[in-house]
Parts: structure tokens; C-alpha cells; sequence
């Protein structure tokens, strides 16, 4: 049986700083309708602010798609979608209404906009010749333990400390992801 292990570099550090983002994302996902019921939301608010994110996204992952595609730099547009995140999660801390949830979810769906495309041009740029299946099957095994990791510390932060913890975690999680890539040498991607 062949090992399975990434060895190209570049995939390395796009799993890598992926994965704080992925994780970032994963803590919050099972207590997100706990938190829309303490800022007075219902659930179809929670439903409401989720499906105004996924439109927000569609919409400009398309504009964002198209602008990729006709730069050379898209670690740079990786790291502003990822600051956008991290901005977005820091808005949950500043939520006091359903209207102010509204707008960090469209700040989050532009967030993620910018990012995937560009995530995705790189990563695919990086696939090593006949590997394209275990090397995309290494990310999406890692999208499911950091689900599964995310899932269970986001319960845990809020359960010993308060949501403005988990959110402010959430973001220096983005923040990270992106100063790393920032700093990282033109070559490397």
C-alpha cells in the first residue's frame, strides 16, 4: 500500500492555512442558532441570515471568479479574502440586532467569495501530475477533521468563556492564515 502524504510543498501550506480558516468556520456552525436566539433573532432569522450569506457569496464569487482569472498574484486575493473573514467574524462581536447579523453575514459571503476561487486556482496550479485525486482527497479529508475538531473546541469555548471569545479566536485564526501567506516568498506560490 502507498503511503499517503502530501509531499509537495505548496499544497502543504495551502492545507495548512485552509485549515484555520476551515476550523474557524466549524466552531461556530453548531451553536450559530443559540447565538441568533441571544441577539433576539428566531429561527428563521438564523435561516434567513444564512441564506443572505450563500446569495451574497454566489453572487460575488462569480465577479470574483473573473477577476482571478486575469491576475498572476492569487495568494494576494487568498490573503484579502481571508482578512475579510477574519473582519467578519470580528463583526459577531459587535451584533447587537437581527439587521447587524444581516450584515456580517454578507461581509462573511464576500469573505468567502474572494477566497475559494483563488484558494482553488492555487491549489489546483500546484497538483502534482497523477496525483490530482489523493492530493484533492487530502483536502477534503482535512476539511472533515477540522470540521470535526472545530465542532467540538467551538462548544468547549463558549461553554467556559462566552461567544465575544470564540468569535475574537475565530478571527485570529483568519488573521494567522493570511500573515502567513502575506510573508510567505513570492516562489513558494
Amino acid at each position: 500500500m502507498r503511503k499517503f502524504a502530501i509531499g509537495n510543498h505548496a499544497l502543504r501550506i495551502l492545507l495548512g492555512t485552509v485549515s484555520l480558516v476551515l476550523i474557524a468556520g466549524a466552531m461556530f456552525g453548531p451553536i450559530y442558532a443559540i447565538f441568533v436566539e441571544e441577539i433576539g433573532g428566531s429561527l428563521f432569522d438564523a435561516s434567513f441570515a444564512a441564506g443572505l450569506f450563500a446569495l451574497t457569496a454566489a453572487i460575488t464569487t462569480v465577479i470574483a471568479g473573473t477577476y482571478i482569472d486575469n491576475i498572476r498574484e492569487n495568494k494576494q486575493v487568498l490573503v484579502f479574502g481571508y482578512i475579510i473573514t477574519g473582519i467578519g467574524f470580528l463583526g459577531y462581536t459587535h451584533i447587537s440586532s437581527v439587521f447587524g447579523l444581516f450584515m456580517v453575514e454578507m461581509i462573511l459571503g464576500v469573505g468567502e467569495a474572494v477566497s475559494w476561487p483563488a484558494f482553488d486556482a492555487l491549489y489546483s496550479r500546484h497538483l502534482d501530475k497523477h496525483k490530482e485525486g489523493s492530493e484533492w482527497a487530502a483536502y477534503e479529508a482535512m476539511a472533515y477533521l477540522v470540521g470535526f475538531f472545530g465542532a467540538m473546541t467551538g462548544g468547549l469555548v463558549v461553554t467556559f468563556f462566552t461567544f465575544g471569545t470564540l468569535f475574537s479566536l475565530m478571527a485570529v485564526l483568519c488573521f494567522m492564515s493570511a500573515a502567513y501567506l502575506l510573508f510567505l516568498p513570492r516562489n513558494v506560490l
